[in-house]
């Protein structure tokens, strides 16, 4: 089970990810976030990870060119790209990319190209409420290209097992009380947890 840990906002909390044994850490780039993080920030913290930790840079219904401009400088791997009105033309993006369903009913998940997605609760302030999916809609659904997000927590991770989905992307979950801080305890036992999900 891979795991992706989001809304990294500072050095300590992207290398106590990785230490946890993160695959992945998430930078938000909308800016109505209390995660939000400026490019250069997000670089700095970039250059200070080690080998094998892939980045990834998260928009919410921006442009190309924009999408473009951010991972590169930011030194984003991957670009998590919410685009509610499906207006964006993917062949110029020129960086690796998931697009993320922001799933209101079981019907958001059926019928799908066979890509990898990120499957989140739908909420009107793109993530990082900790709402939750209902496990039901997954249902003889193949999950094996799905990174599933939304609500979850070292609790409620064993719930997910027997789905297959290929990995989790957690946020809110591991954080302290302070949002965009992230807790390292949580973070050690969210992932440990994770990793004994089939």
């Amino acid at each position: 089970m891979r795991v992706k840990i989001c809304g990294i906002t500072n050095l300590q909390d992207a290398l106590e990810a990785v230490n946890a044994g993160a695959n992945a850490l998430g930078f938000v780039f909308y800016k109505k976030s209390p995660r939000y993080i400026e490019p250069l920030k997000a670089k700095e913290i970039a250059e200070k990870l080690p080998p094998f930790v892939q980045t990834v840079g998260l928009f919410v219904n921006e442009n190309e060119e924009f999408i473009n401009q951010i991972c590169f400088d930011a030194k984003m791997q991957l670009a998590q790209i919410i685009d509610d009105f499906d207006v964006l033309n993917y062949e110029k993006i020129s960086f690796k990319y998931i697009k993320v369903i922001r799933a209101k009913e079981k019907k958001d998940l059926l019928n799908l190209n066979k890509e990898y997605y990120l499957v989140d609760a739908f909420v009107d302030s793109f993530g990082g409420e900790g709402k939750r999916i209902a496990l039901d809609w997954f249902e003889s659904i193949d999950c094996s290209k799905f990174i599933l997000a939304g609500g979850l927590t070292t609790k409620n991770l064993k719930e997910i097992n027997g789905f297959g989905f290929y990995g989790v992307d957690v946020s809110s979950g591991v954080e302290s009380e302070v949002k965009g801080i992230k807790d390292r305890q949580k973070m050690i036992d969210f992932v440990k947890e994770a990793n004994e999900i089939k």
